[in-house]
């Protein structure tokens, strides 16, 4: 029998995704945030035993709540806007300790040289808000700052699947949408929006 598992290791992120959610969870539009850099997802587990007889007698798994850090090349204003819910009044942004970040469901994918991409979805979590950071110039030499944010994931219920879900993932070949498509209609419950425009400097 053919061996047909890959073991291909991913190279690059992009397409990065994020919609408030409504009501049932569902978002209310879906944003892309272009020049994703790096992003991490910590998913923890801690095993519990119990003893007896001078032996383990029983194990079990206990889960906490996704982290997720992402780092941006420039995180645009409207989006941290959206993203933290933070208040604009006559073009200035503020934040304050009466904030209160949005839930929100996002996606990201993981590229492979073959042309192939791995989709993650998170389907409910809120971001935090990021450090504000500056670097002075240095004389003959440029430097470009970036933008980082993390948050938080938790269980939400996904339509399909009989258990609540903090994280979902699909692969496609190169060329193919499947299940890309499927995982935007799963985390936001909005088909994948076409015609996303692309700002300078792409």
């Amino acid at each position: 029998m053919a061996e047909t598992k890959s073991y291909k290791s991913s190279t690059g992120v992009d397409s990065f995704y994020y919609g408030i959610l409504g009501a049932d969870d569902v978002a209310l539009s879906v944003e892309h945030v272009m020049f994703l850099q790096e992003i991490g997802v910590e998913m923890p587990q801690e095993i519990t035993k119990a003893s007896g007889d001078n032996k383990t007698a029983e194990m079990a798994v206990s889960a906490g709540d996704i982290t997720v850090t992402g780092k941006f090349h420039k995180l645009p204003t409207e989006d941290k806007q959206k993203i933290l819910g933070l208040e604009v009044v006559d073009g200035l942004t503020a934040m304050g300790s009466s904030d209160t970040p949005p839930y929100l469901a996002a996606v990201f994918a993981k590229t492979y040289e073959d042309g192939s991409r791995e989709y993650v979805g998170l389907p409910k979590g809120i971001f935090t808000r990021p450090k504000i950071e500056g670097k002075s110039k240095e004389e003959g030499k440029v430097e470009f700052s970036s933008d980082e944010i993390e948050g938080q994931f938790m269980d939400r219920k996904v339509t399909g699947f009989t258990e609540e879900k903090s994280a979902i993932f699909g692969v496609d070949k190169k060329g193919e949408t499947t299940n890309r498509d499927a995982i935007f209609m799963k985390v936001f419950g909005k088909a994948f929006p076409t015609g996303t425009t692309e700002p300078e400097g792409v």
